[in-house]
């Protein structure tokens, strides 16, 4: 035991702890291994003034607010699923929702549309940020049902697809094409 402790005194030894203690923290911090096992569920309403989830379609002159673009999403870097659908207020705000979402947790975790085309493979994971993007936010949780805000302005007939982007490790979880109703 004494020679254990007279070891442990070293200055070398002590360093070493030191070193490993804090590649240790930055890890747990960098990586937030805990997030694999905790799911953070949000069911948000559709916002005011949107049509139900049942109505399709461009709004007309008998429909004040509608659906102007839906996806499917798919897996990339981790399992993730759902529908992502762009709604029209009565009052022309536009809101990208995501409906019955289910994708891994993770450290970083954003909302953006983008120019970029989905892509089933593993060449599809980075390049989202490749092109133009818009972030809508910090995903709010991953699972349930969520709306982002569109900003005034923003030209859906430039921006085709919709993914779930970890700025951490620049890869995106899942994605998903914006087809146009």
């Amino acid at each position: 035991m004494n020679r254990l402790l007279r070891f442990l005194r070293r200055p070398v030894v002590i360093a070493a702890l030191v070193v490993v203690a804090a590649a240790v923290v930055f890890g747990l911090f960098w990586f937030q291994p805990w997030k694999l096992w905790v799911n953070e569920e949000v069911d948000e309403d559709l916002p005011s003034g949107v049509a139900s989830p049942t109505a399709t379609g461009s709004p007309g002159p008998s429909q004040p607010g509608g659906t102007l673009a839906t996806g499917k999403l798919i897996s990339q870097e981790h399992p993730t699923r759902g529908t992502v659908r762009i709604l029209q207020g009565a009052d022309g705000k536009r809101v990208l929702r995501l409906e019955d979402l289910d994708t891994s947790n993770g450290p970083d975790l954003h909302v953006w549309i983008t120019d970029a085309q989905v892509k089933d493979d593993e060449s599809g994971w980075h390049l989202f940020d490749d092109g133009a993007h818009v972030s809508l936010g910090e995903l709010k949780g991953n699972q349930g049902n969520q709306n982002y805000p569109l900003p005034a302005g923003l030209d859906l007939g430039r921006y085709t697809s919709v993914s779930i982007w970890c700025d951490r490790f620049d890869v995106s979880f899942g994605a998903a094409p914006l087809t146009r109703t």
